[in-house]
C-alpha cells in the first residue's frame, strides 16, 4: 500500500437516500401491518366465535320454543318425538349435535341413537338446569365442541328441560381461517400502497435535494461554512422577508468593533436597508460606500433568484479603511523605494564626478566637491534620518519633499522633530494618511503661488505623537472651518472630500484627535494628536 493511500484512507460512503428511505418506510409499514394483522386476527376470531355462538343460541332457543319439544319432555325419552326433529335441524345447520334433556339430564335426542335415555356427559349443563343459558367448550361422546345450553319452559313458564347444541371446533377454525383471507388481502393492499407511497416520497425528496445524497449535502454544508468563515469579506444573507438567514464571523467582528460591543439591530443597520431594497426591487447595488458608525464600508448587494423568483439577497462588504491603510502603507514603501532609487542615481553621478576629478588630479576641486556633498547630505537626508527613525515615514517624507520641490515649493521638517520607530501598523498607517492628505492639501492650496512653504513638526513624548502641518497659503474661510472634515466636502469639485474625512476617522478610531486653525491669506495649521507605541531601544 502506498503512503498516499495510508494517509488518505478510502472513505466509506453511507447508504443512499433512496435505500435508507425505502428500508425505513418499509420497516415502519411492515411493523404497522403486522400489528394491524394481529389485532384484526384477534378481532376476527372473536367475531367469528361470537357469530357461531349466536347462531347456536338462536337454533337452541328455536328448539326450546317448539311445541313438540315441550310436549315430548312430558313423555319418556324413548318416545321418539324429538329425535327426528333434532336430526333434521342438525343436518340443515351443519351442527355437531343437538341434544335435548329433561331436568335429570337424560337425553331425548342425540346423533347416536344408542345413547338416548342415557345421562348427558359434562358438568357444563348444570347452569342451564338452573335456568341460565350457558356457553362452554367441552368434549362428550363426540369431538371437542363449542356447546350452547338453553333452558326449556312449559306453557306455565316452568323449566322442564335443556336444549344443548354443539358445533365442532374444527368447523369454527375453518370459518376463522376463511376470514383470514380478508386480512391477507388487506395486508397485501397496504403493502402495495406503502410501496407506491415510498417510491413517490423518494422521488420527491431527490427532486427537492437536487439529486444529492445526505452525505453530499453535509459535505457541501461543511465546505460552505468553512469558506464563509475563512474569507476576509463580511457576508450577510436575507430571505424574501428581509430576515437575516446567514452572517459570517467577519461580519460579526466588524459589527461588534463598530458598534462598540453592541449587537446592531436591523433598524440601525444600513446594510439591512440595502438588502431589503434589493429584495423589493431586484436591482443589484454594486461598489457602494456606506458610512456605518464611523467606518466606511464598501459593499456589493445582489438578489438571489430561484426559477426567476427573488427568494432573498446577499451582501458582501469590507472595511474600506483597511483597504486604504494597505494602499497607504504600500504607497509609503513605494515612495521610500523611489527615493532610494533616485538617491542611488544621484550618488552614482556624484561618484562619476569624483572619479573624473581624480583622473584630472584636481584635488582642490575634489575636496570642495566632497565637502559640499557631505554638507548637503547632512542638511537634507542625514538630518531627516536622524530625526525620523521609521524608514516608512522617512521614505514617505522624502517623496513629499521631492514632490514639493517639483511644484516649486518648499517642504521642511522642523529641527525640533523627533519620531521613534513604531511596530504598530495601524498607527503608522494613520500617520501616513494624515500627513499625505494634509501635505497634498497644502501643496494644492499653494498652487501657482511662488516659493510657497509647508512645514512639518513631529514630536514624540510619553507615548503621544504631536504632529503640526502648516502652510502660508490662502487659508480657509471661517464659515468652512467646521465642515472641512465632513465626507464629500471639498473645494476641488464633485466626487472629492474623502481625504480629510478618512484621516480624521482613522486618527479618532485610535484615540487621537485632529484640529485646525486658519487665518485667510496668512496661514493654515493642522494639529494632530496620535498615540504612538515607540520602540524602547530607539535613539
Amino acid at each position: 500500500m502506498s503512503d498516499t493511500q495510508q494517509r488518505h484512507p478510502v472513505r466509506k460512503h453511507p447508504m443512499k437516500l433512496s435505500t435508507s428511505v425505502i428500508l425505513m418506510v418499509s420497516a415502519v409499514i411492515a411493523s404497522v401491518l403486522l400489528v394491524v394483522h394481529m389485532l384484526y386476527f384477534v378481532q376476527v376470531s372473536d367475531t367469528t366465535r361470537d357469530g357461531v355462538k349466536d347462531k347456536a343460541l338462536a337454533v337452541a332457543r328455536t328448539m326450546a320454543d317448539l311445541p313438540e319439544t315441550k310436549r315430548a319432555l312430558l313423555l319418556p325419552p324413548d318416545s321418539n318425538i324429538i329425535q327426528p326433529i333434532a336430526s333434521s335441524v342438525q343436518k340443515r345447520n351443519d351442527l355437531l349435535f343437538i341434544v335435548v334433556t329433561n331436568m335429570d339430564g337424560i337425553r331425548y335426542s342425540h346423533p347416536n341413537a344408542d345413547v338416548i335415555s342415557h345421562h348427558f356427559i359434562g358438568d357444563d349443563i348444570n347452569p342451564a338446569l338452573l335456568g341460565k343459558e350457558n356457553v362452554s367448550i367441552n368434549k362428550g361422546t363426540l369431538d371437542e365442541a363449542l356447546r350452547v345450553f338453553t333452558p326449556v319452559y312449559d306453557n306455565n313458564h316452568k323449566q322442564i328441560g335443556v336444549v344443548a347444541i354443539g358445533i365442532s371446533l374444527v368447523k369454527v377454525t375453518e370459518q376463522i381461517n376463511k376470514s383470514r383471507w380478508s386480512i391477507l388481502w388487506t395486508v397485501l393492499f397496504g403493502m402495495i400502497v406503502g410501496a407506491l407511497g415510498t417510491y413517490c416520497l423518494v422521488r420527491m425528496l431527490k427532486r427537492i435535494l437536487f439529486g444529492l445524497e445526505p452525505y453530499e449535502i453535509s459535505t457541501l454544508f461543511e465546505q460552505r461554512q468553512a469558506m464563509l468563515q475563512s474569507i476576509k469579506e463580511g457576508v450577510i444573507a436575507v430571505d424574501d422577508l428581509a430576515h437575516v438567514t446567514l452572517i459570517n464571523q467577519t461580519a460579526r467582528q466588524i459589527f461588534q468593533e463598530t458598534a462598540r460591543d453592541v449587537t446592531p439591530d436591523e433598524n440601525t443597520l444600513p446594510l439591512i436597508a440595502n438588502l431589503r431594497d434589493v429584495v423589493n426591487t431586484g436591482i443589484p447595488r454594486r461598489d457602494e460606500e456606506i458610512n456605518f458608525k464611523g467606518r466606511l464600508l464598501l459593499s456589493n448587494t445582489v438578489p438571489v433568484r430561484n426559477n426567476g423568483v427573488i427568494i432573498g439577497a446577499i451582501c458582501t462588504f469590507r472595511d474600506k479603511t483597511e483597504v486604504s491603510q494597505l494602499m497607504q502603507r504600500l504607497s509609503g514603501m513605494v515612495n521610500y523605494a523611489d527615493s532610494l532609487r533616485e538617491r542611488s542615481h544621484e550618488f552614482m553621478n556624484k561618484l562619476h564626478v569624483i572619479l573624473g576629478l581624480l583622473h584630472m588630479k584636481s584635488y582642490a576641486q575634489l575636496e570642495d566637491y566632497i565637502l559640499k556633498t557631505a554638507n548637503n547630505y547632512q542638511a537634507e537626508i542625514g538630518s531627516l534620518l536622524l530625526k525620523i527613525k521609521s524608514p516608512v515615514i522617512a521614505g514617505f517624507l522624502l517623496s513629499k519633499i521631492n514632490r514639493a520641490s517639483d511644484t516649486r515649493h518648499l517642504l521642511t521638517l522642523s529641527d525640533d522633530s523627533l519620531l521613534p520607530d513604531n511596530n504598530n501598523e495601524d498607527q503608522v498607517a494613520a500617520l501616513i494618511t494624515v500627513l499625505g492628505n494634509l501635505i497634498e492639501n497644502a501643496l494644492d492650496a499653494l498652487g501657482e503661488q511662488p516659493d510657497g512653504e509647508v512645514s512639518v513638526l513631529l514630536h514624540y513624548q510619553n507615548g503621544q505623537l504631536a504632529c503640526i502641518v502648516s502652510d502660508d497659503g490662502p487659508g480657509i474661510q471661517p464659515e468652512n472651518i467646521e465642515t472641512i472634515f465632513e465626507k464629500g466636502v471639498s473645494s476641488k469639485g464633485d466626487q472629492r472630500g474623502m481625504g480629510l474625512f478618512l484621516a480624521k476617522q482613522q486618527v479618532e478610531s485610535l484615540g487621537g484627535s485632529v484640529n485646525v486653525e486658519s487665518e485667510p491669506d496668512v496661514y493654515t495649521q493642522f494639529f494632530v494628536q496620535l498615540p504612538w507605541d515607540a520602540e524602547r531601544t530607539s535613539s
